[in-house]
């Protein structure tokens, strides 16, 4: 008699990042769990290979073609009959195979949408750690979402956090019917949080990449340190939760271990703590509505001592109130505020744009796009595509006045 298996079969998109690395070790152990189908990587060909032979998965993709042939060229030499493919469409298809169960949706920036949109539409269980699709296509996106029937589970540590101190039935009842009265998402201020003003014009890339609590990719390092990172979060949890803008607030955290916080209407804030470690919201949505061991260390609170808040300085970390700008402004908005900041954290990470010019090119950017309603995906990824063009000739622009 042949044994059933009862695996989950998980495709990670971004195996290579930080979240896909953190994935794959929870799923690593619970073996018995989980059967790891399918694996992408942009560029890091190297570490795909590595884990395409401890793995074994029956599909692969990365970037291009010619990645592609030398990675299978790679696994065949190694014999693991993985079979690899390249691009858009390679991913889109991937993320919405017939017996993929669970897709972890790990590719960073506006790249990931597309495929994310495609699990989505298959109706897959998606964890998403992708912000940006719902930045850029949010009322799309959840659409899609409710048509088909897909299960849709946070990843961002504060929007899991917020999603397990919420009732489960709240997608039905509304927050309101919850008895719910502001969500909080916490942040830790990144490097920069006591810095003083004159010192942010000289930030080097390597200072803003040294996050003091997590440990993150470089762009979604740069994120934090000027807080746009929590910026594109009130924007997730605008669309994740159904919450009004003035229903989403803000507040710094240092210490990372509140990871997010709801407000009840009776005065009850229920929080959810725990280490800084990425490992325990992926486990919790890999194994959701059980709970499984994630290899994190117990939160110790004698050791903590003490938790300190305050309220963010606009003036400080300017990008966040353009953020709250876009959700205000609605339809394509958000998605021209995150191309340009895609664009100009990617000049500051090649030193060709300083620290403080980030939210300069962004603003510049929303101020002179009109938004229109965000009505398809042709539609955001038409105004994606502008803002990215108009936000290079702005960092043209600047890097010519001051030659």
């Amino acid at each position: 008699m042949v044994k059933q298996d009862n695996r989950q079969k998980l495709v990670v998109l971004g195996a290579t990042g930080s979240i896909g690395v953190s994935t794959l070790d929870v799923a690593a152990r619970h073996p018995d769990r989980f059967e790891l189908l399918a694996l992408s990587a942009n560029r890091q060909a190297d570490r795909l290979l590595e884990q395409c032979l401890r793995f074994r998965p029956r599909y692969a993709v990365v970037g291009d073609a010619e990645t592609a042939a030398e990675l299978e060229r790679s696994l065949a030499a190694a014999g693991v009959a993985t079979r690899v493919g390249h691009g858009t469409a390679a991913l889109e298809e991937i993320a919405s195979l017939p017996e993929a169960d669970v897709v972890m949706a790990a590719i960073v920036g506006a790249a990931g949408l597309a495929p994310t949109l495609a699990a989505v539409r298959a109706g897959k269980k998606v964890l998403l750690a992708n912000k940006e699709s719902l930045v850029m296509a949010g009322a799309l996106f959840m659409s899609e979402v409710r048509r088909s029937g897909a299960v849709l589970l946070p990843i961002d540590s504060e929007h899991n956090a917020v999603f397990q101190a919420l009732p489960r039935d709240f997608a039905r009842a509304g927050l309101p019917g919850c008895g719910v009265r502001r969500i909080v998402l916490t942040a830790s201020g990144g490097p920069f949080r006591t810095a003083p003003l004159a010192r942010l014009a000289s930030v080097t890339p390597e200072e803003a990449c040294a996050h003091p609590n997590w440990v993150m990719g470089r762009k979604i390092s740069v994120d934090s340190a000027t807080m746009m990172n929590k910026g594109l979060e009130v924007i997730e949890a605008h669309w994740l939760f159904d919450a009004p803008r003035e229903a989403i607030e803000v507040v710094i955290h240092p210490q990372s271990v509140i990871h997010s916080m709801v407000e009840y209407a009776d005065g009850s804030v229920i929080a959810q703590l725990g280490n800084p470690d990425m490992r325990t919201p992926i486990a919790h949505a890999l194994a959701y509505p059980d709970r499984i061991e994630a290899g994190v260390r117990s939160l110790d609170l004698s050791q903590i001592a003490s938790l300190t808040f305050e309220q963010p300085d606009l003036q400080r970390f300017p990008c966040l109130g353009l953020a709250y700008r876009a959700l205000e402004r609605g339809g394509t908005a958000p998605a021209v505020l995150n191309a340009a900041n895609e664009v100009a954290v990617e000049a500051f990470l090649a030193g060709s744009l300083g620290f403080i010019r980030i939210a300069e090119v962004i603003a510049s950017v929303l101020d002179a796009m009109e938004p229109v309603a965000a009505a398809s995906l042709d539609v955001v990824l038409a105004a994606d595509r502008d803002a990215r063009q108009l936000a290079a000739r702005t960092i043209a622009g600047l890097q010519q006045s001051a030659a």
